[in-house]
């Protein structure tokens, strides 16, 4: 069967999702993992493995997305149909409710931070990330389930789609369950986010942190929110519209692109929250590491290197005690002559 062009667009950002999310996650999965190790586990940990474990079960289906956008036609067993729908669906939910964990424990931990660090355990990050999953599993359960153990694999114009094609009984019961999916799944925490960004932007903004610090973490709240509303408002808006039309919308499929764009969107947010690994770059990028070497007397006999400046200080306390006490080499060759300040050296 010949593609169109959604379909040729579609089998683009699949593969390209597919490609490029896989080792995304992977290596967030492993660089949490070793924090974990090192640290301990905190929130930030527990919430992005619980991501990444949400985004590399919607990688694992995307093979059967491709394969089914490439065909137009669903040639897997039918009961494969709803565990590829729960798995897609609930890693998409499960994400969204999961970002929105990570943004409300910034605003604590900007807004309240001593009342914070009381409650800032990994127990009950642990507790709330399986009340999300739970949350999320219970909402796709009864969706799958409202037909009566239905497969949902609809024939039309003599071709089988997975979870697309619905008679007008399957629809009075889908419409309404859409419709209460997009508003706790992704209206409400799109109010918890925006409201947590926005007062992280507006404290950060009037506190006293340097210029530096006040870029990072504005970019790591600004871009967390546009990440969710790139990813899950097209989708979610669908179901509204289909709600309100009392059908499903035909670019439904369209919106669904923008929502696996998060496999490979949410992994760059997270290494931004990993303060080893931004440390490390900004450093590498910026060059702000400063080296200070200190040299008694006379200047460090070191390899030459680029970009030092020397600044004399007066010496501490403890080289006053000492030129008190004898007298220097250097300062041995003539008797008027004062013994040589220490040199201070800064690495820019």
């Amino acid at each position: 069967m010949d593609l169109t062009v959604t379909d040729c667009v579609a089998l683009s950002v699949y593969t390209f999702t597919f490609l490029l999310g896989l080792p995304a996650n992977l290596l967030v999965f492993f660089v949490y993992i070793r924090k974990a190790r090192k640290h301990g586990a905190t929130p930030n940990v527990v919430y992005a493995l619980n991501l990444c474990l949400a985004n590399l079960a919607l990688v694992a289906w995307l093979p059967v997305k491709i394969l089914e956008t490439l065909l137009k036609d669903w040639t897997l067993p039918a009961p494969v149909c709803p565990v590829y729908s729960f798995f897609l669906y609930s890693s998409l939910y499960a994400s969204c409710l999961f970002i929105t964990a990570v943004t409300v424990g910034r605003y604590l931990s900007i807004a309240f931070p001593i009342i914070y660090k009381r409650y800032r355990r990994a127990r009950l990050s642990c507790l709330t990330c399986a009340a999300l999953w739970a949350l999320v599993i219970v909402h796709l359960g009864v969706s799958l389930q409202a037909e009566g153990g239905a497969y949902f694999v609809g024939v039309q114009d003599e071709v089988s789609a997975c979870f697309e094609h619905f008679n007008e009984t399957q629809l009075k019961v889908l419409l309404p369950l859409r419709l209460e999916m997009a508003i706790v799944l992704f209206i409400v925490p799109l109010i918890v986010t925006s409201f947590c960004t926005l007062r992280c932007v507006t404290l950060v903004w009037r506190s006293n942190l340097p210029p530096v610090g006040k870029r990072r973490v504005l970019a790591v709240a600004l871009s967390t929110l546009a990440v969710f509303v790139i990813c899950y408002a097209p989708y979610n808006t669908s179901h509204i519209v289909g709600f309100v039309q009392q059908q499903s919308v035909h670019w439904r499929t369209i919106a669904m692109l923008t929502s696996s764009c998060n496999v490979f969107l949410e992994p760059v947010v997270m290494l931004m929250l990993s303060p080893v690994v931004s440390r490390g770059i900004l450093g590498r990028i910026c060059g702000q590491q400063s080296h200070f070497r200190w040299s008694d007397g006379s200047r460090h006999r070191g390899k030459p290197t680029s970009g030092f400046a020397n600044i004399k200080v007066p010496p501490p306390p403890s080289e006053k005690v000492r030129a008190e006490g004898g007298v220097t080499k250097e300062s041995q060759g003539s008797a008027g002559e004062q013994n040589k300040g220490t040199i201070f050296h800064i690495h820019v």
